[in-house]
C-alpha cells in the first residue's frame, strides 16, 4: 500500500499549527491573538492538563484528545501539533541541505535518562512544583524563543522599515515602542535555541527522546497504540535506507525492527522505503516483524500509576509626566510581594500554574507584563509579573487572561477587572518631590483611573498626594508616572491573594449647561 501522502498531510498539517502558534506569539495582529488563542491552544499537551486542573471542563481536554489519538496512532502531537518538534524538523531539513551525506542511525534509547526525567518531572507536580515544567515543557520553550528572540528582532525591523518608508511619505506601518528587553530570560531563550537547535542539526528529535518529559509520557502510552509502524520483513530488502531517514533514531536495520515509543511518526521512512518493507500494523494483526526492544513489564507498571495518577484529578499609552526632579529620591523601596497579573486570583495559583510560555507577555499592549528572576522565588524564574517600572496595566484590558493557555490567568471580563485589586498604592514622602523639592507634581494622581491617589494632601502652597487604598486596584499608573530616580515617590505592594476593591465614587458636574440657552457658536 502506498503510504506516501502521509508525509505530505503531516508536513501540511505541522506547518499550519506551527505559524499559527508562531503568529501567536509574535502577536502581529492583536485581534487574532485574542480571539483564535484558544483554539490554537487547546491541543497544546501540557498547558491543557494545567487548565484542566484549574478549571475542568470540556474547553480544557485537549490533553485527552492527544492521550486518545496517541493510543490510536502514536506520537501525532510530536510530529505535527507541538511547535518544538517542527522547530527540530526545520533544522534537521536544513541539516541535510547543508551536508548531504549526513545520515541518521539508531540511537540508543537512553531509558534510564529519559524516564528519570520524567519522573522527577511528575514528583515536582505533585509535590506543588511545575519548575521542570517551566524548564522542559516544548510549548514552553518554543513560546519562550519566539517571545524573547524572534519578536524583539521582528519589531526592531519593523521600526527601520517603518521609518525608511515614512521618509518616502509611506506609512503602511508605524513604529512600535519597545519598553523592556528582559536579557536573562533572552539569554535563557538563547540558551534553549542553541542547545535544542544542535542537537536537532545533528541527531534529529534527540531532545524529543531523551530530555522532553512530554515526548517521554507518550512514547509511554504509544507502546499501547492500535496503528503501528512496522517493518514487513517478507518485502524488506536489507537497503538500509528507511534508517537513514529516521530522525527519531528508533529503526534497528540489524534486526528489522522498530521501537515505536520513540518513532515520533515523521513518516520519512516511508518515503525512503522502494520495496513496500515499510508498513501500518494494527493490535489485531501481529504477523508483521514488529518486536520490542525492551521488556515492557517495568514501563507497563509506570504506566499503570499514571493513568491511575490523571484519572484521579479532578481539578489542580501613557506618557511620563515630563518633570525632572533636582535631587535623587534616598528611601530605597523592598516590596514583600510581586504584582500577579489580573485574573491570576493569587500568587500561590499563579505560580503553581504557569510555565511561563510568555504568551501573555507577547500579547500585552501595554508591555507591562515581563519574565520575572527572582521575585517569585528561584523556582519562579521567568514567570510574568507586572513591572511597573517599565508600563502599566490599562484599566479595561484582559487581553492576558483571554490567551494564557494554562489557566494561571483565568478568564475575567472588564467590568470584574475593574475591581481587582492586584496591589495597594504604598507612598514614600520622603522621595516625593512635594516635598523634597517644593515642586508641584501631581503626576500620580493624573493617571490614577480610579483616583485612589489624589491630590488632596495640603503642604504649604502646594497639594500632596494623598491615598485612598479601598478604590485602589494596583494598575501601577501611578507608579509608573511617578518621575522621582532612583526610588519611586509611589509604587504598588502586591496582594498575595487578589481582593475586591470598592467602587470609586462619580464626581458630579459642578457647572450645569442651559440646554435652553441658543450654542455660542
Amino acid at each position: 500500500m502506498n503510504f506516501l501522502y502521509l508525509k505530505r498531510t503531516r508536513v501540511l498539517i505541522s506547518l499550519f499549527f506551527f505559524l499559527l502558534t508562531s503568529f501567536l506569539f509574535l502577536n502581529i495582529n492583536e485581534w487574532f491573538t485574542s480571539q483564535f488563542s484558544g483554539l490554537i491552544n487547546y491541543l497544546q499537551f501540557t498547558p491543557s492538563i494545567i487548565k484542566f486542573l484549574n478549571t475542568a471542563g470540556f474547553s480544557t481536554l485537549g490533553f485527552l484528545v492527544i492521550i486518545i489519538l496517541t493510543f490510536l496512532f502514536g506520537r501525532i502531537y510530536c510530529s505535527t501539533i507541538c511547535p518544538l518538534g517542527t522547530f527540530q524538523d526545520i533544522v534537521s531539513y536544513f541539516s541535510k541541505k547543508i551536508s548531504k551525506k549526513r545520515k541518521h542511525f539508531l540511537l540508543k534509547p537512553y531509558s534510564l535518562v529519559k524516564y528519570s526525567i520524567l519522573a522527577i518531572t511528575i514528583i515536582f507536580v505533585l509535590g506543588g512544583s511545575i519548575y521542570l515544567l517551566i524548564l522542559l515543557d516544548p510549548f514552553s520553550i518554543f513560546g519562550k524563543i519566539i517571545s524573547n528572540i524572534v519578536r524583539p528582532l521582528l519589531l526592531i525591523m519593523n521600526n527601520i522599515l517603518a521609518s525608511m518608508l515614512e521618509s518616502l511619505g509611506i506609512y503602511w506601518l508605524y513604529p512600535v515602542e519597545i519598553r523592556n528587553i528582559d536579557w536573562i530570560s533572552v539569554s535563557v531563550a538563547f540558551i534553549f535555541f542553541i542547545s535544542i537547535g544542535m542537537m536537532s542539526f545533528v541527531r534529529g528529535r534527540l531532545y524529543c527522546n531523551l530530555v522532553c518529559p512530554v515526548g517521554t509520557l507518550l512514547g509511554l502510552f504509544s507502546k499501547f497504540s492500535f496503528y503501528k509502524i512496522a517493518i514487513d520483513k517478507a518485502n524488506c530488502r536489507s537497503c538500509n535506507l528507511c534508517e537513514k531517514e529516521c530522525k527519531a533514531g528508533c529503526i534497528d536495520k540489524k534486526n528489522k525492527i522498530i521501537d515505536f515509543s520513540r518513532c515520533v511518526g515523521c513518516f520519512n521512512c516511508f518515503t525512503a522505503c522502494h520495496s513496500d518493507g515499510i508498513t501500518y500494523k494494527t493490535a489485531l494483526r501481529n504477523t508483521i516483524g514488529y518486536e520490542e526492544t525492551e521488556s515492557d513489564e517495568p514501563r507497563r507498571a509506570f504506566l499503570k500509576s499514571l493513568l491511575i495518577y490523571f484519572s484521579s484529578l479532578t481539578g489542580i499609552s501613557l506618557s511620563q509626566v515630563k518633570i525632572i526632579p533636582k535631587k535623587e529620591s534616598t528611601v530605597p523601596i523592598n516590596k514583600k510581594f510581586p504584582v500577579s497579573p489580573p485574573g491570576s486570583i493569587s500568587i500561590d495559583h499563579f505560580t503553581s500554574s504557569c510555565t511561563a510560555c510568555h504568551l501573555c507577555v507577547s500579547a500585552c499592549p501595554t508591555q507591562v507584563l515581563q519574565p520575572s528572576f527572582l521575585e517569585y522565588g528561584f523556582l519562579g524564574m521567568m514567570q510574568p509579573r507586572m513591572d511597573y517600572k517599565t508600563s502599566f496595566c490599562n484599566y479595561d484590558c484582559v487581553i492576558c487572561s483571554e490567551v494564557c493557555p494554562t489557566g494561571a490567568i483565568q478568564k475575567i471580563i472588564a467590568d470584574e477587572k475593574k475591581l481587582c485589586q492586584l496591589g495597594k498604592a504604598v507612598f514614600v514622602k520622603e522621595n516625593c518631590i512635594v516635598y523634597t523639592e517644593e515642586t508641584a507634581c501631581g503626576a500620580c494622581s493624573e493617571h490614577c483611573p480610579t483616583k485612589a491617589v489624589d491630590m488632596l494632601e495640603p503642604h504649604k502652597n502646594l497639594k500632596a498626594p494623598k491615598l485612598n487604598n479601598d478604590i485602589c486596584i494596583g494598575c501601577g499608573a501611578c507608579e509608573f508616572a511617578c518621575p522621582t530616580k532612583p526610588y519611586k515617590a509611589i509604587y504598588v505592594e502586591g496582594n498575595q491573594i487578589h481582593l475586591a476593591a470598592k467602587k470609586p465614587k462619580l464626581e458630579k458636574l459642578e457647572q450645569q449647561l442651559d440646554i435652553k440657552e441658543d450654542f455660542p457658536f
